[in-house]
């Protein structure tokens, strides 16, 4: 069987001839599914006998259309679920402006969704347990209630009245919306279940590969469905994939869903249970593993040793292996034919730097500084903000460590870490923009910890380094008017000028270095673009 890109096979694409039927029978039998789906909740408010809304935000009620195929209970309950989560929260909304008619439409609509996913569960998936039974019975019991309360409230004039039946409807949704979510959780759970029993069990290499991408899947769903993949054992599931030979061209599928559901510290700790960064170790140090493999490892020791989630500064097994694994991150560094191959594995380097500071020393001993700086000549490598984020965080990390001034001088880092201070974003989006930010603060901060050295101090004021953190200090445009990139401009800037006061005018002594830092932070803070 020939693989073809993406993940399609040979044998089971249609021949040209087939094509055009097969097209016309799946199209008839999407919108018969979804004429089921988009008539449902429309043919429930007339059975209700409710007029079509003339309300402006009529236009925005929810249609469950174009969905995934009724034989997929687990796509069609993710979606019956999100468009629920955001009835009740629309209701909630309604009731607090009392818009009366609008909540008695909406709860009616939320009814008919909610009986929907009972019943396209039930019939779609496995039989229901005893306990999810008795939840639908309580949801659907919930809906029945709330549609009827909010309909009396049509005919209530009296406000106090209305205001004593408005507490009522509060409680009766904030109950069904629990109700839901403990419906959604145990649907949810034995779905993952299925799936980590089936990659479990499972020798057939096809097989694993579509149920390791249902549940990578899963976990761009968000943290609470990353906990239930975590605590069902899709972890070690994972890593049992990651430990057959026969499952290796799956590695960077497996390990790209293990550095999803490890942003949760359920996924940590069982990570660390069953020696997983022994494993990624491993597959690090292993050259006969795919540039794909030791990145997507890469991307998974970034998440575990990430500065943003506190769970992770407990990682004990790190430090075991973490030498072997710094040094295969600078390899790969080093090595890297892409971008994204460079950017996973420096996030790694620059995480691993926060979390102990041995790794600063590790790095200086395997020319770290030397691989990073030649990186920044290279396009195919370091092209963009977010790349240069992650090298401008480890010099900073390593610039802590008198060696590391020197190191730098050698390899013409001065140079490179002026040109970061004026990182300016392509695209203007707000991601792009935040991470130009932190490359301007992080260069000022490694500039003035490196100028303790007065060979570094020197060649930086030799650069116009001075000049470039004034105009950052006094032109907010230039660092977008963040309070973080001018704070660090500042304590450069006022390192610089220790060394070499020459280099200020006095108006710039005076506003910039001689006062307080508090003080020049106001002031700079303050300034009009009509001032520079």
């Amino acid at each position: 069987m020939m693989a073809l890109p993406g993940g399609r096979h040979l044998d089971s694409m249609p021949l040209p001839g087939q094509r055009l039927h097969l097209m016309q029978v799946d199209s008839v039998q999407r919108w018969m599914e979804d004429l089921k789906l988009m008539t449902e909740c429309e043919c429930m408010c007339v059975l209700q006998a409710k007029p079509i809304s003339l309300e402006e935000d009529a236009q925005g009620d929810l249609i469950l259309a174009g969905g995934p195929s009724l034989g997929d209970p687990l796509q069609l309950l993710l979606k019956r679920g999100w468009v629920i989560s955001t009835e009740l929260r629309r209701i909630g909304q309604k009731l607090a402006q009392d818009r009366w008619a609008r909540v008695h439409s909406m709860s009616v609509r939320l009814t008919c969704h909610a009986r929907s996913m009972v019943s396209e569960y039930s019939t779609g998936s496995r039989s229901s347990s005893q306990e999810m039974g008795q939840i639908e019975k309580l949801l659907m019991e919930k809906c029945s209630e709330l549609s009827a309360v909010t309909e009396r409230c049509l005919q209530v004039e009296n406000e106090h009245v209305l205001k004593s039946m408005k507490a009522c409807v509060s409680d009766t949704l904030s109950t069904l919306g629990q109700h839901f979510s403990q419906l959604l959780e145990l649907a949810l759970t034995r779905e993952v279940q299925a799936l980590v029993r089936k990659i479990d069990a499972s020798d057939n290499i096809y097989t694993t590969e579509s149920t390791t991408g249902n549940l990578f899947s899963l976990t761009q769903e968000g943290a609470a469905l990353c906990r239930i993949i975590a605590k069902e054992g899709g972890v070690v599931a994972l890593f049992k994939v990651c430990r057959q030979d026969s499952f290796r061209c799956l590695y960077p599928q497996a390990l790209r869903t293990l550095a999803s559901i490890c942003c949760v510290e359920e996924g940590v700790h069982q990570l660390e249970k069953v020696d997983g960064v022994l494993c990624l170790a491993d597959i690090l140090t292993d050259d006969s593993h795919s540039e794909a493999t030791r990145a997507e490892a890469a991307a998974v020791v970034a998440q575990v040793t990430s500065p943003h989630l506190p769970f992770t500064q407990h990682l004990s097994s790190f430090l075991e292996s973490m030498e072997e694994i710094v040094t295969a991150l600078v390899k790969l560094c080093q090595e890297a034919s892409s971008g994204e191959v460079f950017l996973l594995a420096s996030a790694a380097l620059a995480n691993i730097t926060f979390f102990d500071t041995m790794a600063c020393e590790m790095l200086l001993q395997l020319n770290a500084i030397r691989v990073l700086l030649e990186a920044c000549s290279d396009k195919q490598r370091v092209d963009t903000p977010y790349t240069r984020d992650q090298i401008v965080t480890i010099l900073a990390n390593m610039s802590v460590l008198e060696q590391c001034a020197s190191d730098i001088i050698q390899e013409n880092g001065v140079q490179l870490i002026m040109g970061m201070l004026s990182e300016k974003p392509r695209s203007g989006t707000p991601a792009e923009v935040a991470a130009c930010e932190r490359v301007q603060q992080k260069a000022a901060v490694t500039l003035a910890r490196l100028s303790r050295d007065p060979e570094v101090a020197r060649e930086a004021v030799r650069l116009s380094c001075m000049s470039r953190l004034i105009e950052l200090c006094r032109s907010p445009s230039e660092r977008n008017s963040s309070d973080a990139v001018l704070v660090a401009c500042l304590a450069a800037l006022r390192r610089l000028a220790g060394v070499c006061p020459e280099g200020l005018q006095d108006s710039d002594f005076q506003q910039l270095v001689q006062p307080r830092l508090v003080d020049s932070f106001l002031l700079c803070s303050n300034m009009e673009e009509s001032f520079v």
